[in-house]
């Protein structure tokens, strides 16, 4: 694989879709991957995905996406559920660049957006990798909400946001505590305090499951699951803390063509704990015929 060192002044890119402004990162020629990050306090598509573009843009054009609400992306007024708008959004992104179709790889939040994709635009979506898919699954054995979603609810609760909240946040998604360093704490704290990102953070924690009963089935694609036909790679933490492994079960009866990949001492960011291994993994699934 190619050493090229890819940096984020490089390949920040907007793009105007409508009303919309999205921002995302583009690296590297060939069939195009979507990486879409989850939904903690700071989270971008560099922030999620940085260290493994190497491996990616090496085999294929990556787009790492600041999902609407997050990163440099536009913070719209929440209208409808969030994986619906941000699907929309991905797509009239493809639409700008001339892509017919695409892979998605999403972690978490991501996730969910991927699945809402395929089901709303099938014919736009090629293979899809999982991590910990949000709103994919109901878990059968493990208590509700999980430890992780309990700290990111408390994230805006009073006395509002702070470093303690946020070293809590990252440190309950991985199994490794030495990958939570004083540099990353700081990184993520200084974008997620900005104060058009906590603005998006309201605006998502409101409508991600939809501000209606209507939108609320929206967000809820465990669903429909079963309608989803695309090829899927599965990837689970086995000590996941924000969407327990037993959800991955309930995902993998109900999916037309699921596999699953259970990633040992592993919490729910596979992409950085298992970096080498999960590129491997998703690298080979997406380049198969």
């Amino acid at each position: 694989m190619t050493t090229r060192t890819w940096t984020f002044e490089d390949t920040s890119r907007f793009a105007q879709l409508g009303d919309l402004r999205l921002h995302y990162n583009d690296a590297g020629e060939g069939d195009v991957v979507v990486l879409l990050h989850g939904g903690g306090p700071g989270a971008t598509g560099w922030s999620n995905f940085k260290q493994n573009v190497p491996a990616f843009a090496s085999r294929f054009r990556v787009l790492l996406v600041d999902q609407p609400q997050f990163g440099l992306s536009d913070k719209p007024e929440p209208k409808e559920q969030f994986n619906v708008v941000a699907a929309r959004a991905i797509r009239d992104l493809l639409d700008e660049l001339d892509v017919p179709r695409a892979h998605f790889v999403g972690n978490s939040l991501g996730g969910g957006t991927s699945l809402r994709f395929a089901l709303d635009y099938p014919d736009r979506a090629s293979r899809l990798v999982l991590m910990g898919p949000g709103n994919s699954c109901v878990p059968v054995l493990s208590p509700q909400p999980s430890e992780g979603l309990k700290i990111l609810a408390s994230w805006l609760a009073p006395p509002g946001p702070t470093r303690e909240k946020l070293e809590a946040f990252v440190r309950i998604m991985v199994y490794d505590q030495t990958l939570i360093t004083e540099e990353l704490i700081e990184e993520r704290f200084e974008v997620a305090t900005e104060p058009s990102v906590l603005k998006g953070m309201v605006h998502f924690l409101t409508t991600v499951m939809g501000p209606t009963a209507e939108e609320r089935r929206k967000g809820e694609v465990w669903r429909d699951i079963e309608r989803i036909e695309h090829p899927t790679l599965l990837i689970w933490g086995r000590d996941d803390r924000v969407l327990p492994l037993d959800g991955a079960l309930f995902a993998l009866q109900r999916m037309q063509d699921a596999r699953l990949h259970v990633f040992p001492k592993c919490g729910h960011w596979a992409q950085l704990e298992h970096a080498r291994e999960f590129e491997r993994l998703s690298i080979d699934f997406l380049s198969a015929s």
